[in-house]
Order: C-alpha cells, then structure tokens, then sequence
C-alpha cells in the first residue's frame, strides 16, 4: 500500500469544497442555463412548423443524455446502500450528489408538457385525441380501431397504458418518486455527519430504505425510457430497451464521478480518501457495463434480426437508413471494442490522466449512443423528409446546430445543480464508521 490513513489524517469537520473555486464556473453555467431554457421554452411553445418540431427534438435528446447521467448518481448511490459497500465510502458523497441532480431536472421537462411539442415527438397523442374526438360513442380502443388510418389499429390494444392522463400522472411521478428517494438517501448521509452516534441510526436508515429506492429507481428509469423515447414510434416495442437504458446510464453515471473525483482532487480535495485504488475499482465498473451494455445491445438486435417481426424490426430498419447505418455500426466500434481495449489493462486504470480521457470519450459516445436513439425518428416524424431512403445522419447543418444549442444549455444547467450540490455539503462522510477502510482500500 501506497500509504496508511489514520483517524488522525481525516479532518474533524470533514473538507467543504470552497465556493470561491467554482463559483465563476456555477455562474457560467447557471446563466447559460437559465436563459438558455427560458428562450428554448419560449421558440418550443409559441414556434411552429418545421423549427418547433426539429428543435423539439433536440430538447429531448439533450435532455434525455443528462438524465441519464443522473440515473447512474442515482444507481450507485442506492446500490451502495443495498450493498453495504466499504470501498465506496469515500466517493459516495459525490454519488449523491450527482444523483440529486434528477429532481431538478423536471425544469428542463417542461416543454414536454406543451401539445404543442407532444404533437411531434409522440405521435399518438394527437392521434388519440383526434379519434376520440371523431367518434364519442366510443372508447378509445374502439375509437381507434375505427380510425381510417391503418397504422392507429396497432395503438388501439395500447390505450390502457398510451393515454394522454396516465402518461401525465406518470410524468410527475418519476419525478416525485425517485426524487424523493434520492433525497432521503442523501439526507441520511448528511445527517450521519453531525450524529453522534454515525455508526447507527442513519447508517441502517439508509441500508433499509435502499431495496425501496432501487425498486422506485428500476421502475422510474425503465418506465421513463419508454413513454419518452420508445414512444417515438408507438408501433415499436422492446423488452430489453429499459436495461439497454439502465446500462448506458449506469456506464456514464460512473465516468462522471471518476471525473468529480479527479477534478476536486486537481483542486486540492479528497487527497487522503481516494487513492489510486478507487480508480481502478471504478475503471472495472466501466469495464464491466461496457460489456454489459454490448451484450444487451447484441442481444435485442439479434432476437429482433431472428424473428424478423416488422413491428420489431422497425426500428433497426429506420437507423439502417440512408447513412444512418454509419453510426449503427460505428457504436459497435465505440461503445465497446475500443473502451474494452483500453480497460482491459489494470494498471492503465490507476493512472489519472489516461481515466480522464477514456471517462470523456466513454460521455461522448453515450451522447452519440442517445442521438441515435431518438434523432433519427425526427425526419419522419416532422416532416423533413419524405421518403425514409432520403433520411441521412445527423441531418441539415441547421438541424444539428439546434442539438447542439439544446446539448450546451441543458449540460450547463446540470453543471449548475451539481455544483450547488457539491459546495453545499461534506464531499465525503468523515464519520462513517467506514470512511478508514475506505481510504486504506487495496484491491
């Protein structure tokens, strides 16, 4: 070992990240965030045409990244909980906090909300509101199932969960549900802080409440994905589509905080309680879901590829349009072959500025993972094409300006809440009876 930490080298009051160091970057962040979003909220409510539905979809997929990134905060911190992890105990504070991002979220989910957006990112509410409207004497089922439209029969046996009030009652529910549960796990953490007795009451508090906060979390995440994203095309469906979004967040979740991590200890913080091995443990936790997401990835492509259903197989055909199949392919590459390569050594996993380059590229190509999740449903859904063999990657120089308006607000505004988050508490708990074994951690 490297070093041996004593109750004597951890501060009484634990380290406090010095608001000073970040504030111009929070206030950066939060201004271009703020604005960014009143403006963005503004164009997607009183636009319309071609704009409203091209930018509306830039909302989501940035949207979306990020909370998918606040998913994995989420996961960790619960699954430290579950686990009664000790390695984890220096770094759980930064899990909770990212984390706690997601309740804030919902400001930027705002625009969901609008009609005027549902109508091109989820088609079938308009749908359903038409053929409801059109034939009263019916349910909506039946109401459907009389639509002149084809296409509406295949909505018609999904109305007991694609209505437009269940979906709305879900969407606030995601927010308060899992909300609340990350709130309560941090709350039991930083109370641990100033308890005088920080081995007991609030440590099993958390350890109890934690099998409660993954069940809301894998409901919450899973359900999530498929009224915002697997609803773009209500004909499709997947079992496997909420793990393949548990994975993804899962992998980017853990960049993150190997990245707070390195920054705050760039900044003089956290030197004695995260050492090389915390490193190497969190760099085989992104080795690991690197392989994970491969295998989920591989095996929803090839169960679809198999039984070749056209209502599966939909939205494989769609992404293997025009060039589209270029970054079909090119994530196979990406998101595995390359950041497996590069984890498989040990060693590599220790050394600070190979983990910062690799957690950066495993961000960016999760952003490429979520764009091909959701953009390539924007030519069809608003318009900009006619024909699917005239769909191409990314799209006009116009449209991918507007992503990448959406991405920089949207990021900026997270790195507001995660900055606040992180300047308003201990960065680690320094009375957990664990915080000692965490810090002399050897794997």
């Amino acid at each position: 070992m490297a070093h041996f930490i004593t109750s004597k080298d951890i501060p009484a009051d634990g380290e406090h990240l010095d608001k000073s160091k970040v504030a111009k970057l929070q206030n950066i962040c939060g201004l271009i965030g703020g604005v960014g979003t009143l403006v963005s909220i503004l164009l997607l409510a009183f636009t319309g045409g071609t704009f409203q539905g091209a930018y509306a979809f830039s909302w989501l997929f940035a949207v979306f990244f990020v909370l998918t990134i606040c998913f994995g905060g989420c996961f960790w911190t619960f699954l430290h909980n579950l686990s009664n992890s000790g390695w984890g105990t220096s770094v759980r504070r930064l899990m909770e906090n990212l984390g706690f991002v997601f309740p804030f979220m919902i400001v930027f989910c705002i625009p969901f909300l609008f009609p005027s957006v549902q109508k091109y990112l989820w088609e079938w509410m308009p749908a359903y509101a038409t053929e409801t409207a059109a034939h009263p004497d019916y349910t909506a089922s039946e109401a459907l199932l009389h639509s002149s439209d084809p296409h509406n029969h295949l909505l018609a046996k999904k109305t007991f969960y694609l209505n437009p009030v269940f979906w709305h009652v879900r969407f606030f529910a995601f927010f308060i549900g899992l909300g609340f549960f990350i709130w309560l796990a941090r709350q039991f953490s930083i109370r641990q802080d100033t308890d005088p007795n920080p081995g007991t009451k609030n440590l099993f508090a958390a350890r109890k409440h934690a099998s409660w906060s993954m069940i809301i979390f894998g409901v919450s995440l899973t359900f999530l994905a498929l009224d915002w994203v697997m609803a773009l095309d209500f004909s499709w469906f997947s079992t496997m589509f909420g793990v393949y979004v548990f994975a993804g967040s899962a992998l980017s979740g853990m960049a993150t905080l190997i990245l707070t991590a390195l920054a705050l200890q760039k900044l003089g913080y956290l030197e004695k309680v995260v050492t090389k091995e915390h490193y190497h443990i969190m760099g085989k936790l992104c080795f690991a879901f690197t392989i994970f997401w491969a295998y989920v990835t591989f095996s929803q492509f090839f169960l679809y590829w198999y039984a070749n259903i056209p209502e599966e197989t939909r939205y494989f055909i769609l992404r293997n349009t025009g060039n589209w199949n270029v970054l079909s392919i090119g994530l196979v590459i990406l998101h595995f072959a390359l950041p497996f390569l590069a984890l498989l050594r040990s060693d590599l996993k220790k050394k600070p500025l190979f983990m910062v380059v690799i957690c950066i590229y495993i961000l960016v190509v999760h952003m490429l993972d979520v764009y091909h999740m959701i953009i390539p449903e924007r030519g069809p859904s608003v318009g900009l094409v006619t024909h699917q063999e005239k769909l191409e990657l990314f799209g006009s120089s116009f449209q991918v300006f507007g992503d990448l308006v959406a991405l920089v607000i949207v990021i900026s505004g997270f790195l507001f809440f995660y900055l606040r988050n992180l300047t308003s508490v201990r960065l680690y708990p320094n009375r957990d009876p664990r915080i000692l074994e965490s810090a002399n951690l050897s794997n």
